[in-house]
């Protein structure tokens, strides 16, 4: 099982980097947070670690730390606009159950 995106994910990866003028990929990640347990994390790549896995989608690097794809292995991120919000979405088959707010999920 990878880490995916869509091709909305892809584009605003691209543009971001893009913009920014270096940096390797997208970082994902998830911390303990929240009232209910986990919450994901996103960042730059500017760096692989030796405890990190890389998965490329569409052109797009997505690192992970090996912590972390155990609670997101498989999960498909999305990029969305909702009026004036946008924001990465995240499809985790491994959810078992999400806070009422929405920023925190269990596995």
């Amino acid at each position: 099982m990878s880490i995916s995106l869509t091709p909305a994910a892809a584009d605003r990866v691209r543009t971001f980097l893009g913009r920014r003028g270096h940096g390797l990929g997208l970082r994902v990640g998830v911390k303990k947070t929240g009232c209910s347990g986990f919450a994901y994390v996103v960042n730059y790549a500017d760096e692989i670690g030796s405890n990190d896995l890389v998965f490329e989608d569409q052109g797009v690097k997505v690192v992970v730390d090996r912590d972390s794809f155990e609670l997101i292995k498989g999960t498909q991120i999305d990029f969305v606009k909702e009026g004036l919000n946008e924001a990465f979405r995240f499809r985790n088959p491994n959810v078992k159950g999400e806070c009422g707010c929405g920023e925190s999920f269990t596995v």
